[in-house]
C-alpha cells in the first residue's frame, strides 16, 4: 500500500488483514518504487499524490522494469482525464476517493484471482475449502471459525499445496515488519490450524518448515 495519509492507512490496513490480508506500507513515491522493483507482491494500492515521486511516475518506473504486479489507483483524482493516464500508465483498476473498504478487498480479490489463473474465488485441498470472499472456511462440509491471522495462515498454505513454506517465510507473510513473529509464535497457529483442520492437514519437515499435501 503506498498512501501518505496515515487515517486512510491505518482504515485500509485494518480491514485488509481483518480479510486476510498482509499488507506493507508506503508513505512516498521514492520508498513505493524502492519496494515495488525488490520485492515480490500479490498487488499495491497506489496513491498519486504522494511526497518524491508521484503515483503515476512510479508507476511508469514499475512498468518501465516489467514490474507486473497488479496496480490499484487509489487517488483523489476522479476526472476523465486522470483515470485515462492512470489506465494508460499501466494501471489494472481505479478507484476515487471517498471510497469503501470492502469495495477496495472485492476488487484487489479480483485483479488476484485473474493474475493468478483462478477463475473461482474457491481454494480447495482435499477436504478443506476457503472461500476467499465471504472468508468462510470449512473443512468435510463444516463451517470452522477462524481469527484473522489464522485465515492469513490457511490462504497462504492454499495458494501453495505441495510446497514447502518455512518459519521466516510465514512469519514475513503474516506480520509486518515491526511486529515480527518469533517461531513459537508461528508454531502455535500451526498447532491450532491442525486441531482445527485435523492433525495431517499440514505437514512439518524437520530443519525446513511445513507443508501442506
Amino acid at each position: 500500500m503506498v498512501e501518505d495519509d496515515d487515517e486512510i492507512a491505518d482504515r485500509l490496513v485494518a480491514g485488509l488483514e481483518a480479510s486476510g490480508f498482509s499488507v506493507d506500507r508506503a508513505r512516498n513515491g521514492d520508498d513505493a518504487y524502492a519496494f515495488g522493483s525488490d520485492q515480490q507482491f500479490d498487488a499495491a494500492i497506489l496513491d498519486l499524490g504522494l511526497p518524491g515521486e508521484d503515483g503515476l511516475t512510479v508507476l511508469r518506473m514499475w512498468r518501465g522494469e516489467s514490474v507486473s504486479m497488479p496496480v490499484l489507483i487509489l487517488t483523489a483524482r476522479g476526472t476523465l482525464n486522470d483515470k485515462v493516464k492512470g489506465l494508460n500508465a499501466g494501471a489494472d483498476d481505479y478507484i476515487t476517493k471517498p471510497f469503501d473498504t470492502a469495495e477496495i478487498i472485492a476488487r484487489l480479490r479480483a485483479l488476484a484471482r485473474r493474475t493468478g489463473g483462478m477463475a473461482h474465488p474457491l481454494l480447495s485441498n482435499k477436504n478443506i475449502a476457503l472461500d476467499t470472499v465471504s472468508g468462510k472456511a470449512t473443512v468435510d462440509g463444516r463451517v470452522v471459525n477462524l481469527t484473522a491471522l489464522e485465515l492469513r495462515m490457511l490462504t497462504y498454505f492454499l495458494l501453495r499445496v505441495g510446497r514447502m513454506v518455512t518459519q521466516k517465510e510465514l512469519g514475513e507473510y503474516l506480520y509486518r515488519d515491526e511486529d515480527t513473529a518469533e517461531s513459537n509464535t508461528i508454531e502455535v497457529y500451526i498447532a491450532r490450524l491442525r486441531k482445527k483442520f485435523g492433525r495431517t492437514a499440514i505437514t512439518t519437515v524437520r530443519g525446513l518448515g511445513y507443508r501442506m499435501d
